[in-house]
């Protein structure tokens, strides 16, 4: 505890010499290739207009999120060319702590979102706004029991291996699964979060399971290609199946029944919250150290209502 209370004090006393001047604030995300950031991007603008004087914004992030190293050095780039504020959402929870550290040290706040960092990196950044996974997993979870009971075989399709998000969304999961049920978990397969290989991975599954009764895409690609999968395979419908987050894609296979329900995060405010918090520190102000910006579960019945039109996109 002591070793905690020192390094707060330390990134405290840091912090407090972060000059006010407007700047760059630069929003690093885990892909630009795909629309759950592209609204993470828009909430992001959205509080650059309210409210950032003459600070400015760049939004970047690598082609694909299994590119780690080039995540990495786009938050050093930041660091480098001396950013007033860095929002970061880290594609691996260790590979990003030596460049948070940096940033850290040249008193640059830094604000996580989406996915956590590991535990030694919390004094290095100032706080982290996200989905509680492990509650968003355990919905998901629950909502699959509640279609296909308790007892069978299911699946889980997941994304990147070790993402900050990917260890509470699918642990919350399979560890609910296994907690209140007797089903039989085949996986998990892990697409990196590419939309073919979720396809063909989910073919794959289906095939070789023809008494499987449900299953789980944990992220925004491998849920579009697990949904595809089923369609092209005949399954829709006759597969429970539960996605995650809620593009036009995943909207469409709800409303047909591909999907039973979809859970959906926040996107949109954590690009909002993300510049509001980052700006916050900027002026000295005290911020919270989490922040669940929230996760719904999307049904056919709830998809046309108000809870569910304010995290679609």
């Amino acid at each position: 505890m002591r070793k905690l209370a020192a390094a707060l004090l330390t990134s405290a006393i840091a912090l407090a010499a972060i000059p006010a001047q407007a700047g760059e604030i630069a929003v690093i995300v885990k892909t630009v290739n795909s629309t759950f950031w592209q609204n993470v991007q828009k909430g992001a603008d959205a509080a650059m207009k309210a409210g950032a004087g003459d600070n400015t914004m760049t939004f970047q992030g690598p082609a694909a999120e299994s590119a780690i190293a080039d995540q990495v050095n786009m938050v050093e780039n930041a660091v480098n060319r001396q950013v007033s504020g860095i929002v970061l959402a880290p594609s691996d929870p260790d590979a990003l702590v030596p460049a948070v550290k940096k940033a850290w040290e040249a008193r640059i706040p830094v604000i996580i979102i989406d996915s956590m960092l590991s535990k030694d990196a919390e004094q290095y950044y100032q706080s982290f706004l996200a989905t509680d996974n492990k509650k968003a997993g355990e919905l998901a979870a629950q909502a699959l029991i509640d279609k296909v009971g308790t007892e069978g075989k299911i699946a889980v399709m997941s994304y990147v291996a070790g993402a900050g998000s990917e260890i509470g969304r699918v642990g919350g999961f399979t560890d609910h699964i296994k907690a209140h049920s007797k089903l039989q978990i085949v996986g998990p397969y892990y697409s990196q979060s590419q939309m073919a290989t979720a396809l063909n991975q989910t073919t794959d599954v289906l095939a070789a399971n023809s008494d499987l009764k449900g299953i789980f895409g944990a992220n925004e690609p491998t849920a579009i290609g697990m949904g595809r999968a089923l369609k092209q395979s005949g399954k829709a419908g006759k597969v429970v199946a539960i996605g995650f987050d809620g593009n036009q894609d995943l909207q469409e296979f709800v409303k047909d029944g591909t999907l039973a329900a979809i859970a959906v995060q926040g996107s949109f405010q954590m690009g909002e919250l993300g510049i509001q918090t980052v700006l916050k520190v900027m002026n000295k102000e005290k911020v919270e150290k989490f922040v669940d910006t929230g996760v719904v579960i999307v049904t056919k019945d709830n998809i046309d209502k108000p809870e569910a039109k304010n995290v679609l996109y």
